[in-house]
């Protein structure tokens, strides 16, 4: 896989090399398609021009056709028109010519054409990993860093001043080293989603990891060093409650994870927290089940003594940041007490935690949301339920549901057409391009509903527009795609000495359709994060294909 990888950034190379006088350029997928998928390309230009498909191998012209007539669009103030070339589905290397204008990167059309990206973004957490050394090599370059913060974590806010237990393990949360309760909430939620979906796929793929958890998939490997973290969140006096978050108090300067010695300290608590608490250790505990039925009763055990602390105490309890300026991730917690609940009656089927749930479900008129993310769980509680095999739901909840899905899964269809790069979403801001990909969950799930190809397609053009179908003619991911960012505000890039920075890291994106930075310093535009990862690996994962 790491010979594709090579290959793709090879091929950016070469394009970016050659020059194009007209001031056309041709804004394409540059990971490439799959056969019988819609295949598009962006055309910047204010007229209509003849293309042709050139096979690489050969330099013969083996499609032809006219692009769609030019439209401006607001956002990008710019014109641009469309060519279509989803007839051709012949498997190899090609690139797009506009004879005498423009000439696109080289990509592949074949149907393995996202494995090696999702072996990179997925195997990006893995070089997220927090207590331990890590260390990989992506196109000739080799990334590591020494065991790092290894005294997690204090209990000063927790009423036990000068007192420290394990709080070791998880994921460095995004450019920062802290590690949110939240934010790992909506990441680990949307990747044990990807499993129930597409197991079938992911439990063959090989990530190279370390052997931390023996005879677990590698996928669901990697998914227990978060779970492993999160345990310790849990308040010690067998409560429920469930820290916000472990972090130092100021955000560590850009240096590397084991150089960062600063003390680091498990927070007050907030429900929130504890509700994705619950969520994610019923999750683990029903995926992890069958290779490690001790662990899994574990995290059930953790599941039901939080879900009851919080039956016990309804009312919302915020974080308050006090002495803490790191990630804030504070959210109310209606959304996240519907999502436990779901979560917890798939894993149990039991009948008072399904009335939980339909009762929030009502109060929130069963509704699906198109643009979200850890603000907002309520989807993934939504779709627990509606993809439920158990019996016992309410029928006409479960109607409501169900038509919400797609009836949100089609606007987002209309607005990727809509657009002339085939972006799904209509807003910019901070880690929009995470946006972007979580849409991919709710069309995935409309298919599985109501299966309609327009679901694959619309989910294959947001992964397109992440990958260098957009304004820039850029991949958004590091390492991987056509001239991908440099610069990303991660510490870790920040303070090696790679001219490269970490490798299939998505980027945050503007907070207009023309306001990306690849500028370190700019967090807004050019941050790493796991929920946006998570998201990432999820729109790929439903795409890869199996030797």
């Amino acid at each position: 896989m790491s010979k594709i990888s090579v290959f793709v950034i090879m091929l950016s190379m070469a394009f970016w090399g050659y020059a194009q006088p007209s001031g056309i350029q041709i804004c394409l997928n540059s990971l490439g398609f799959l056969p019988q998928s819609e295949k598009k390309a962006t055309v910047l230009a204010n007229e209509s021009f003849e293309f042709q498909l050139i096979d690489v191998k050969t330099n013969r012209v083996v499609f032809s056709g006219k692009t769609s007539s030019a439209l401006w669009q607001e956002d990008v103030d710019a014109s641009a028109c469309i060519a279509d070339f989803s007839a051709f589905e012949t498997p190899g290397t090609y690139r797009l010519e506009i004879p005498g204008r423009a000439r696109s990167v080289d990509f592949r059309i074949g149907p393995d054409v996202y494995n090696a990206a999702f072996y990179t973004t997925m195997r990006a957490f893995y070089l997220w990993r927090c207590g331990t050394a890590v260390s990989g090599e992506h196109n000739g370059v080799k990334y590591e860093h020494a065991a790092c913060h290894l005294n997690d974590g204090y209990e000063d806010y927790i009423g036990n001043p000068g007192s420290r237990r394990d709080g070791t393990k998880g994921w460095h949360d995004a450019g920062d080293y802290g590690k949110y309760t939240v934010n790992a909430g909506i990441t680990v939620g949307m990747m044990f989603l990807a499993w129930e979906l597409f197991q079938d796929n992911l439990k063959t793929v090989k990530l190279d990891l370390p052997e931390t958890a023996p005879g677990y998939p590698d996928y669901l490997k990697e998914l227990k060093w978060e779970t492993d973290w999160l345990l310790t969140m849990q308040y010690p006096d067998g409560s429920g409650r469930v820290s916000h978050k472990l972090t130092r108090t100021k955000f560590a300067p850009f240096i590397p994870a084991e150089t960062d010695s600063a003390k680091r300290y498990f927070t007050d608590w907030s429900s929130a927290a504890t509700a994705d608490f619950v969520a994610m250790m019923a999750q683990a505990a029903r995926y992890f089940k069958p290779y490690d039925q001790v662990y899994a009763g574990v995290c059930l055990q953790a599941a039901w003594n939080s879900y009851r602390f919080l039956k016990e105490n309804p009312e919302n309890k915020g974080f308050v940041q006090g002495d803490f300026s790191t990630g804030g991730y504070q959210t109310a917690d209606p959304d996240d007490r519907l999502w436990a609940a779901a979560e917890l009656w798939e894993t149990t089927g039991d009948p008072e935690v399904l009335a939980d749930f339909e009762r929030r479900a009502k109060a929130l008129n069963a509704g699906i949301h198109e643009d979200w993310d850890w603000g907002n769980v309520s989807n993934l509680g939504m779709f627990t339920y509606a993809l439920s095999g158990r019996s016992g739901k309410n029928p006409e909840i479960l109607a409501k549901v169900n038509r919400n899905i797609v009836a949100v899964a089609s606007k987002i269809v209309e607005n990727s057409r809509a657009d002339v790069f085939g972006r799904p979403l209509v807003r910019y801001y901070w880690g929009c391009n995470g946006t972007v990909a979580r849409q991919v969950i709710n069309l995935q799930v409309a298919n599985r509903i109501a299966p309609d190809k327009k679901f694959e397609t619309t989910s294959l053009a947001a992964i397109g527009h992440l990958f260098g179908r957009n304004i820039y003619n850029r991949s958004y991911v590091t390492g991987l795609g056509i001239n991908p960012p440099m610069n990303p505000h991660d510490r870790r890039s920040g303070s090696d000495q790679a001219e490269q920075p970490w490798p299939g890291y998505l980027v945050g994106g503007g907070q207009s359709a023309t306001g990306w930075n690849d500028v370190q310093e700019d967090y807004i535009t050019n941050e790493i994060a796991i929920n946006w990862q998570g998201a990432l690996v999820f729109a790929l994962g439903g795409f890869i294909s199996l030797p």
